[in-house]
């Protein structure tokens, strides 16, 4: 049996008598997209911040690639293969495509930040750097500004920054967020192409990208997990329709 690359065992966090994630145990396989979805207020935002350092459970385990990380901080997870995508971009605008993923590459690798040097001298970090903006279709786009970029452009950046540290498994926070209905299916159409080489941990309100990318789907409502399963399991769940997905989304 195919040992998951992400275990979380009982995770708990709460604030005062609000208990947030309460008991939630899911797993993500080698290669597999694993949603997670659920209404506002659900407690995925906290999940996500269990998940990559950012905070500590309250109760509950996390295990990532064999070894147990509950307590290790937000880089060392990151330094272990866990990169993690936010659901507000974060790119530094004054600096081009390629130098934006040159500079996680630097940071990779442990090189002093002579920026700007090295990638116009560095033949090497420059092809690498193209390399990681051509699988998100960004080829063309190396060297303009990212802050002049569409926002659906800025958030396929953001998932070439993430590649570049050569991740085990990527946390797409709400990668959709703030997208068009263009840039939304462009993304899925990245993501589908990055399936199999990554395994992602994707939470999502957009429930078509979620329904075309997922291979399961956990359910998370009101901090807990009330069912997981293919998408085909989800979508005919009663118990999911009635508590989050609607008869409509459902059909």
């Amino acid at each position: 049996m195919t040992e998951p690359i992400l275990q979380l065992d009982d995770l708990t966090k709460a604030y005062g008598a609000l208990k947030v994630t309460d008991h939630v145990s899911i797993d993500v396989l080698p290669g597999e997209i694993h949603a997670v979805i659920g209404p506002n207020g659900a407690g995925k935002t906290t999940l996500i911040g269990q998940i990559s350092g950012a905070l500590r459970p309250d109760g509950g385990h996390v295990r990532f690639d064999g070894r147990d990380v509950t307590a290790l901080p937000m880089h060392a997870r990151a330094r272990a293969g866990l990169a993690r995508s936010f659901q507000i971009t974060e790119i530094l605008p004054a600096f081009t495509a390629r130098e934006n993923v040159a500079l996680a590459l630097q940071a990779r690798a442990g090189h002093s930040f002579r920026f700007l040097r090295n990638v116009s001298r560095d033949r090497d970090l420059n092809e690498r750097a193209g390399q990681c903006l051509a699988e998100l279709g960004l080829a063309e786009r190396a060297d303009i500004p990212a802050g002049i970029l569409s926002h659906g452009e800025k958030r396929a950046l953001e998932l070439a920054i993430a590649i570049a540290c050569k991740p085990k498994l990527l946390l797409l926070d709400e990668p959709m967020a703030g997208t068009g209905r263009e840039e939304t299916d462009r993304l899925v159409e990245v993501l589908q192409a990055m399936k199999g080489r990554y395994a992602m941990l994707l939470v999502e309100h957009d429930m078509s990208a979620v329904f075309a990318l997922a291979d399961r789907i956990s359910v998370l409502v009101y901090g807990q997990i009330v069912a997981t399963g293919t998408p085909e399991e989800i979508r005919s769940s009663a118990r999911v329709r009635e508590a989050y997905l609607g008869e409509e989304a459902a059909a």
